[in-house]
């Protein structure tokens, strides 16, 4: 059983309500020059279709930044400007009417630089995102611990930053707190949630290339995420952008905090599979990518025990000796021969998806 989720403030990014026990919201990040706004726009396009509901774009220079509002005129879901070092491209980002702003304190500047910034949130109404991650621990707080990233780094950082807004009578803050390592990020989140009501972005930073990334944010989030904690989450992966939004949702749906889109499951196939099991399951999890509606679907490459080992599936495929079976909730509704199994089993997801 998951541990009860961890009571959190609630903030609103554009029309999206985050924490405060509202469900847990799916974000990622561009990776096109923020500048070219065709491309970036086109890429939000495509993550929103495949699920996403928060978008963060860099805002690396001022042309970027002036950028932000073409692209909000032209998407539909929140828009995240991320931020360093340049306080200025804050304020242009603020004006230019994001969402959410996400910064480091610890690197914008001074205090006046800070409180520019908070200024501009508060005058456009968006929340900041206080962001501290491995790469960014401030040298003092690394030199304490031998030049380590500890978690109790981590959070005394991003403790400090969070004060250093809330002194300036702003609270409208969600908090990250991202390493490399796994252990450690998974020890800071279960840290700082018991020293603040902020709403908590998780996630694993730089988790690498697809094959090695989604192993290590499913072991880092799953561990974050079944201890009750998160309000929004991100897969960091060295690749397209829409895949993170896809790994996220199954990091979701297999802790079953989210019912989104549909569920595949299929038998790792053994010497009684005469079917490519393995070829189909990509096939079916290809053409369903755009079902919204929460179905579980099972493929399994025995037609004897099949329907019996995913009972609990929507619908499902079970073949063998030349012949798929088709079923739904458990019970055969459809016998037809191997070339047509795999459309009749889409003809039945879809009937399902719509009814």
């Amino acid at each position: 059983m998951l541990t009860k989720r961890n009571k959190t403030k609630k903030v609103k990014i554009g029309k999206l309500k985050i924490g405060g026990g509202n469900p847990i919201a799916v974000q990622s990040m561009t990776k096109t020059e923020t500048s070219d706004i065709d491309a970036t726009v086109r890429q939000i396009n495509e993550l929103e279709k495949a699920g996403c509901q928060i978008v963060r774009c860099a805002v690396p220079d001022k042309e970027s930044a002036l950028a932000l509002k073409e692209i909000k005129r032209q998407i539909n879901i929140p828009l995240v400007a991320d931020i360093h070092f340049n306080h200025e491209h804050a304020i242009l980002a603020a004006k230019a009417g994001v969402d959410k702003l996400r910064i480091n304190p610890g690197n914008i500047g001074g205090i006046e630089k800070i409180k520019a910034v908070v200024a501009a949130a508060k005058d456009h109404g968006i929340p900041i995102r206080v962001g501290v991650n491995s790469g960014s621990l401030e040298k003092e707080i690394k030199k304490k611990a031998g030049g380590h990233v500890t978690a109790e780094g981590l959070v005394k950082s991003a403790l400090k930053n969070v004060k250093t807004l809330e002194d300036l009578d702003f609270r409208d803050i969600v908090i990250s707190i991202k390493a490399t390592s796994v252990p450690i990020t998974i020890q800071a989140y279960e840290m700082i949630a018991k020293k603040t009501d902020h709403p908590l972005h998780v996630g694993i930073t730089e988790a690498g290339i697809p094959r090695v990334g989604i192993v290590r944010s499913a072991a880092g989030l799953g561990a974050i995420l079944a201890a009750g904690l998160g309000d929004t989450i991100r897969v960091s992966l060295t690749g397209e952008p829409v895949q993170e939004v896809w790994t996220a949702y199954e990091i979701l749906k297999s802790l079953e905090l989210t019912s989104h889109g549909v569920t595949i499951i299929s038998c790792p196939t053994c010497g009684r599979a005469d079917i490519d099991v393995e070829k189909i399951a990509a096939e079916i999890e290809e053409r369903t990518r755009n079902i919204k509606q929460p179905l579980k679907i099972a493929i399994m490459g025995c037609e004897v025990n099949g329907p019996g080992e995913a009972a609990d599936a929507d619908v499902g495929l079970a073949a063998g000796n030349g012949v798929g079976l088709i079923f739904r909730e458990g019970e055969v509704v459809r016998k037809v021969p191997e070339a047509e199994m795999v459309d009749a089993l889409m003809d039945e997801i879809e009937s399902m998806a719509i009814e």
